[in-house]
Order: C-alpha cells, then structure tokens, then sequence
C-alpha cells in the first residue's frame, strides 16, 4: 500500500474517531491517491487535486466543487505529514446551483383546474382538491403547509390560518373574506359528508 493511501486511510480513521461520518470518503481518497501516483507526481498538489475532482466529466459541475472540497481536507492533514503538500484554496471551482424559475399559473389555467375539479368522484374528493387548489392559489402556501393544515389551523371569523412548523416556526396568514367564505362552505359541505372524521386534518 503507497504512502498516500494510507494516509488516507488513517485521515478518514482520525475523522471519524471526532464524530465525522465521512460516507464513502475512503472511496474517494483512494481514487485521489491513485490519481496523484499515476501522474508521477510526489506530493499531492492543486493541480492533480483539481484534476481528480473535475475528473467525472458526466456530472455537474456543483460535483466538482463537493469532490474538491473533500480533497482540500485531506490536503490539511497532509500538509502536517509532508509540506510538499498544497492545498487548493477556497473558492477555487466555485459553483452556486442554480433555482429552477417557479412556474406561475395564469388566471385561465388555475380556473381550468378548478373546473376540473368538478369531474373528480366522490363528491368529497371534487371539494377537497377544489378548495385546495382555490387555497394554494390565492396564499402562496407550499402544498406540504396546506396539506399540513388541522381544523384548529382554521380561524374562519377571525379569517386568518395558521401554518405550523414552517420551516421551524409557525406564522398567521390574514384570509381575504372570499378565502375564508369558501373555506366555510368546504367545511360544510365536509361535516355533511363526513360527520365523523378520523383525523383533525381540515
């Protein structure tokens, strides 16, 4: 076994006897060790770190960044051993994933969803997507805080919901009349369908 390679092995050991998981890092420091000794070079240095990382030219480039990253903390440790070592500086192959844009519904396509609502059966699943999409479209609610919501979320006089657990917190959302109008008339026309619910969910 190379010099290097067991560094790496004893790298990931020591890591790991701090708390660090380090899943699949001994593939990785392997495949890296193995890079660096077959270009002949006797250190490991930012160009063959860089090279190792960009190496799976089939993946994204945010990939690269993750693999770098992994390489820069071996080369830490490496340094301590041999300072021949040089350790890719931060920001090096820097990558910010970039958000899908969010797609908007037009007033014609949410009104078309809602009237296809009314071909769902039962009568009970026709409302329940109804006045979910009326909801989604009109809060901006994420589907999972809807879906979340319980009969004690709702506060239809005081036309307000509460979201609980949004992303670590909970908040109020004030409901125009017409949202909390349609929302009784969804709650009734549930209590008449389904006197006596398993769940608390509205």
């Amino acid at each position: 076994m190379s010099q290097l390679r067991q560094a790496a092995i004893d790298y990931v050991g020591l890591r790991r006897a701090l708390g660090y998981q380090l899943r699949g890092y001994e593939r990785y420091l392997a495949d890296l060790a193995d890079d660096v000794e077959r270009s002949g070079a006797h250190a490991l240095t930012i160009e063959a770190a860089v090279a190792w990382a960009c190496k799976p030219t089939d993946t994204p480039p945010f990939r690269w960044k993750t693999r770098l990253s992994i390489a820069r903390g071996f080369a830490h440790y490496m340094q301590t051993i041999d300072p021949a070592t040089q350790v890719p500086p931060p920001g090096l192959l820097a990558f910010r994933r970039t958000r899908p844009a969010p797609y908007l519904y037009s007033p014609a396509e949410i009104r078309a969803l809602l009237n296809a609502t009314d071909t769902l059966r039962p009568v009970l699943r026709a409302a329940t997507y109804r006045t979910l999409i009326g909801l989604l479209a009109v809060t901006g609610m994420r589907v999972g805080e809807a879906l979340a919501l319980d009969d004690t979320d709702i506060d239809l006089p005081g036309r307000r919901l509460t979201i609980r657990h949004a992303k670590g917190h909970s908040r109020q959302l004030p409901l125009h009349p017409t949202t909390a109008q349609a929302l009784g008339a969804y709650a009734t026309v549930r209590q008449q369908l389904c006197p006596a619910p398993e769940q608390p969910s509205f």
